[in-house]
C-alpha cells in the first residue's frame, strides 16, 4: 500500500508537468507566429522596389537681388547739406526734390555773373552809338575809313563778350539747380546715410532710388563651373527652408572673372510680380546643368556612417533571400528620397523596414501584407 501510494504521488506529478508544459507550449504559439517557422529563421522585412526617375543635376549657390532700375544719387557739386525732403522708404516721381545743399556760395556767383552780364550790356549799347555816329561822320567824309573799322571792330567785341557772360550766367545758374538733388525717376528712395549739415563731395552717396516691379538674382558661380553657365539654364530661388521662391532662366553670363573672389557673375530675370521679393535680399539659387535617369531610394532606408551612405536590398540567391549592404553616393534629396549616383540599380529591392537589426548576408524573407513583390534574382523586380 505504502509503494502504491508513492507511485500514485509520482504519476499525478508527471501529469501536472505535462499540463503545464502544453500550456507554455499553447503560450508560445499564441505570442510568435509561425513566420520564423516558414522563414527557417529569416527576418521578415518589408522591400521597396527602387524606382527610376528624372534627377536633375543642380548646384546652389548665394544670390542677391537688385533692382533692374536702380539709380545710386551722388551730388554734382560739393557744399553742406541744408534739407532733407525725403525719407527711407517714400516713392517719388520724376523730379521730386530729395535733398538740398547750401546754396548761397552759388547764388552770390550767379549774381555777380549777371551783375557782370548787365554791365556788358551797356558797353554793348555805347559800342553800338560809337558805331552808327562813326558811319554818319564817314558818310559825311568828317572821318577815315579806318576809324569806322575801329568802331565797327569795338562794336564786334562788345557783342562777343556779351554773349560770352550770358552763357556764363547760363552755366551758372544751371549749376545753381544742381545744389537741389531731385530724382532721376520714378521709384523708391533707400537708405539715406547722411544727415543734415554734413558735408558731401561729389563721390558722396547721398542715397538711391530704385524702380519697383521686376528685379535681377545677381549669382556668383565659381570659375570651375563657369565653361557650363549658359543662357537659359534653370534657376529656382529657395529660402533657407528650401521653400521654392520663383522660377526663372539664366538671361546674362559675365564674360569676365572677378579677380578677387574667382567668380563669374550670372544674372536672372524675376518677374516678382507680387511684390513678395526686395531688393537687396540674399536667396538661395539652385542652378540646374542637366538632367538624367536614375534610381531613388527612399531617405529612411539610406543610412550614413562616418560620412558614406548605406541601404540594405533584398537578393535573390540559390540558397534563400538574404540582405546585402551597398555603399550609395547620393545627390540632393528630392522629396523624401535620394537621387542615387552610384551603388544601385532601378528595380533592386531595397529593404525598408528592420534595418538597423541587420546585418550584411542576413537572411530575410517578405513580411506579410508587403506591397512589394518578392523578388526574383539580384536586381530583378518591377514596380507593382
Amino acid at each position: 500500500m505504502q509503494s502504491y501510494g508513492k507511485a500514485g504521488s509520482i504519476n499525478r506529478l508527471a501529469a501536472g508537468f505535462g499540463l503545464l508544459a502544453a500550456f507554455l507550449a499553447g503560450c508560445g504559439d499564441k505570442s510568435a507566429p509561425s513566420t520564423a517557422a516558414a522563414a527557417g529563421g529569416a527576418m521578415p522585412v518589408q522591400f521597396q522596389v527602387a524606382e527610376t526617375k528624372q534627377i536633375p543635376d543642380t548646384s546652389e549657390f548665394l544670390s542677391v537681388l537688385k533692382s533692374r532700375h536702380s539709380s545710386a544719387i551722388n551730388p554734382q557739386v560739393e557744399g553742406q547739406i541744408t534739407k532733407i525732403f525725403v525719407k527711407s522708404g517714400d516713392r517719388v516721381k520724376l523730379g521730386e526734390p530729395l535733398l538740398q545743399i547750401d546754396p548761397l556760395k552759388q547764388e552770390a556767383t550767379v549774381s555777380g555773373q549777371e551783375a557782370a552780364r548787365a554791365a556788358q550790356e551797356a558797353n554793348k549799347k555805347y559800342a553800338q552809338i560809337s558805331l552808327e555816329r562813326a558811319k554818319k561822320l564817314f558818310d559825311a567824309g568828317v572821318i577815315s575809313k579806318q576809324e569806322l573799322d575801329n568802331a565797327q571792330t569795338g562794336y564786334d567785341a562788345a557783342e562777343a563778350q556779351l554773349h560770352a557772360m550770358e552763357e556764363q550766367v547760363r552755366t551758372q545758374r544751371v549749376e545753381l539747380k544742381y545744389y537741389q538733388v531731385s530724382a532721376p525717376m520714378d521709384g523708391i528712395v533707400g537708405d539715406i546715410p547722411v544727415r543734415v549739415g554734413d558735408r558731401v563731395s561729389v563721390a558722396t552717396l547721398l542715397t538711391t532710388v530704385d524702380e519697383p516691379g521686376a528685379l535681377e538674382a545677381y549669382i556668383y558661380a565659381p570659375v570651375d563651373r563657369s565653361k557650363d553657365l549658359k543662357l537659359g539654364l534653370p534657376v529656382r530661388l529657395v529660402d533657407e527652408n528650401q521653400k521654392p521662391i520663383a522660377e526663372t532662366n539664366i538671361t546674362f553670363v559675365s564674360s569676365q572673372v572677378d579677380t578677387d573672389t574667382q567668380t563669374v557673375l550670372a544674372k536672372a530675370l524675376i518677374p516678382n510680380t507680387s511684390a513678395k521679393l526686395r531688393i537687396a535680399q540674399q536667396v538661395r539659387a539652385q542652378i540646374t546643368w542637366s538632367v538624367h535617369k536614375g534610381p531613388v531610394v527612399p531617405i529612411l532606408s539610406v543610412v550614413r556612417i562616418n560620412g558614406q551612405f548605406f541601404a540594405f536590398v533584398a537578393s535573390k540567391e540559390s540558397s534563400g533571400t538574404f540582405a546585402r549592404q551597398k555603399v550609395l553616393k547620393v545627390g540632393e534629396p528630392l522629396g523624401n528620397d535620394y537621387p542615387v549616383l552610384s551603388g544601385l540599380e532601378g528595380g533592386e529591392h531595397i529593404i525598408t523596414s528592420g534595418t538597423q537589426f541587420l546585418q550584411d548576408g542576413m537572411p530575410v524573407v517578405e513580411q506579410a501584407g508587403n506591397p512589394a513583390a518578392a523578388p526574383t534574382d539580384g536586381k530583378a523586380g518591377a514596380s507593382h
